[in-house]
């Protein structure tokens, strides 16, 4: 396996790791002032995606520390239980065959505990997951100051509702992005749970599967709600 930059959570020092993904309360203030209700809820949206990215990133130290050792049982115990019986045959360490048969099985123990509890393939998902948090983080960050730059320069487009309206968008739009992503990797780990130990290869394919982007045909929009579709009108028949 190739080496994987380090990352370090993007939390500040000193604040405490949090235990699980529970999210905090929706802010209730004011809208007499729009702008900084908006900030607001920003600074909100945007704390909760880096909970998130540092709950991945510090449930994979200790998978991934486990799964190092586990590997590298698993290594050493193959080479041993190779290099051993080799040694009897040779005659330069008699009676050592039976402690290499024993070495094979440690290293086999140790790649079975590996996959039944998932350590390397969780260390993989709990990766991709805060990447792909981190990710969308930066598109928001970008996406956000594009429409401040917006109403700064003008002129705008529309009301100021609308442009409200549209900047809700914005942020509805990423906090649905990352809970489909927490779901998705959960997901994944219901199913390695239920079917039990799988091939490795088979586990790190598809870490986290794509959100598809849209759900309905090119050139087709979802109508409201109580609307009926518009059949195309035909032209009546010509009278004799």
């Amino acid at each position: 396996m190739s080496h994987q930059p380090e990352m370090q959570p993007p939390g500040q020092p000193g604040e405490d790791v949090p235990r699980d993904l529970t999210g905090k309360p929706f802010p209730l203030g004011d809208w007499g002032e729009p702008a900084e209700r908006l900030d607001e809820l920003y600074r909100w949206v945007e704390a909760g995606a880096l909970r998130t990215a540092e709950w991945y990133l510090s449930d994979r130290v200790w998978k991934r520390r486990a799964a190092r050792v586990l590997r590298a049982g698993t290594a050493l115990g193959v080479i041993a239980g190779a290099a051993l019986p080799l040694l009897d045959l040779t005659g330069a360490a008699e009676g050592t065959a039976g402690w290499g048969y024993l070495s094979l099985l440690l290293g086999a123990a140790c790649m079975a505990c590996d996959r039944y509890f998932g350590l390397t393939s969780g260390w993989i998902r709990d990766v991709a997951t805060a990447q792909a948090v981190q990710r969308r983080l930066q598109a928001l960050q970008f996406d956000w100051a594009s429409e401040s730059v917006r109403e700064v320069l003008g002129p705008t487009e529309g009301t100021a509702s609308e442009a409200a309206e549209r900047c809700l968008g914005v942020l509805r739009r990423f906090s649905e992005d990352i809970t489909e992503l927490v779901r998705a990797e959960t997901a994944d780990w219901m199913v390695e749970f239920r079917s039990g130990p799988a091939p490795l290869a088979l586990q790190s394919v598809g870490v986290v599967p794509a959100r598809p982007e849209a759900a309905h045909p090119a050139g087709r929009f979802p109508l409201p709600p109580g609307t009926r579709p518009n059949m195309p009108r035909q032209r009546p028949p010509e009278t004799r």
